[in-house]
């Protein structure tokens, strides 16, 4: 009997951490709306992102596995300009995917003419994912933007004040308005392990780079591991 009970016990501690993990990335998107992003960029931005998530193969990489991912997306400009746009959403069929992609793409513009502080866009999503789903495997932010931080903490101070041990954060830089935003992105944005920045030349190129990004960010982590 005892070890008929041992055996139980056991089998329900390696079973319960399992079972109970059911999302594997809790994934933010954080979009640029300051003032260097004119209204046709800004449409370019939104309506990139609706193509990106309809994308067969990013649902692909969304679906792959029985664990899901939830998605969030806000905006960001000047210091205290962040706006949620999408909270927290988990997607694990085709048509959570489809409300999702409506919602988006009837978006608004939340704020122009403001400066760029993307220091305060971190802080805001380090807050955002303390809000994430609990069973959320690993944690991305993924910020998109045309400039450098000229408002506010940068990074730097952001990253030495704030917990950033969970969240990966990825860039995709949008060139065409500032020389050297890919450097920027790569040099002062980009953190944690395997993080990494998608270069878009102009806003003309932002769909299909998000998509590219999306592919990449979904394929890392695939039933709580790290695939090769």
């Amino acid at each position: 009997m005892k070890a008929a009970a041992l055996a139980l016990a056991l089998g329900g501690l390696l079973a319960g951490p399992a079972g109970a993990q059911t999302c594997r990335l809790a994934l933010a998107l954080a979009l640029d709306v300051s003032s260097s992003v004119d209204a046709r960029e800004y449409a370019l931005q939104r309506d990139g992102i609706v193509y990106a998530l309809g994308d067969p193969q990013v649902q692909d990489a969304l679906f792959a596995g029985p664990e899901h991912v939830a998605l969030a997306v806000f905006e960001w400009s000047g210091a205290a300009e962040q706006v949620l746009v999408l909270d927290w959403t988990r997607l694990r069929t085709p048509a959570d995917l489809d409300r999702v992609r409506a919602r988006l793409g009837g978006v608004a513009r939340t704020h122009s003419e403001l400066p760029t502080a993307l220091g305060e866009a971190l802080v805001y999503a380090a807050f955002l994912f303390r809000s994430a789903p609990k069973d959320c495997l690993f944690h991305t932010l993924d910020v998109s933007g045309d400039g450098r931080s000229n408002e506010g903490a940068d990074p730097g101070r952001v990253y030495a004040l704030l917990g950033w041990d969970r969240i990966t954060v990825n860039g995709l830089a949008v060139g065409g308005e500032l020389e050297g935003v890919d450097a920027y992105y790569r040099d002062e944005l980009i953190r944690g392990p395997g993080a990494f920045i998608e270069i878009a030349d102009n806003y003309d190129d932002f769909a299909e780079t998000m998509r590219r990004k999306l592919i990449r960010e979904l394929g890392v982590q695939v039933l709580g591991r790290l695939d090769p």
